[in-house]
């Protein structure tokens, strides 16, 4: 199975969410996961390489292609909001991650100017958690 994490800027919250799957999933079940953190720069491709990640690759033609290859693509909700994460997600990108085949579980993290109604808001750290939770029933 491959899991595909994507985070831009800095890559905190990709390089968190690694490290998570990395401490929570059970050890036969990481033998049989590809973690690849894709970062739209270089800097969170990194951060994210170090949290654990199996490969990484950064820039718009690498979340393009491993996209379609994906599993499971995780990440902020900005990864499908052209645009986003302040011009750093472009549209091909996000076109690409919305139109995978893979099942996509995103985290409701604030963007400006969007705002998604009727979900309760919740501290990152318990989102997380929800997080892994729902790739442990996945797996």
């Amino acid at each position: 199975m491959t899991i595909v994490v994507i985070d831009g800027q800095g890559g905190g919250i990709g390089a968190h969410i690694i490290e998570k799957l990395q401490k929570n999933l059970p050890d036969e079940s990481l033998e049989k996961i590809e973690i690849i953190a894709l970062g739209t720069n270089a800097i969170a491709t990194s951060l994210m390489m170090k949290a654990g990640a199996n490969r990484a690759a950064t820039g718009e033609n690498s979340i393009v292609r491993a996209s379609g290859l994906a599993d499971i693509i995780i990440g902020s909700w900005a990864i499908i909001v052209p645009n986003s994460m302040l011009g750093e997600l472009t549209p091909p990108m996000a076109g690409a991650v919305s139109s995978s085949n893979a099942k996509k579980l995103l985290i409701p993290l604030p963007q400006q100017g969007i705002e998604l109604i009727g979900l309760t808001p919740e501290p990152f750290p318990h989102m997380i958690d929800k997080l892994i939770d729902r790739i442990k029933r996945i797996i």
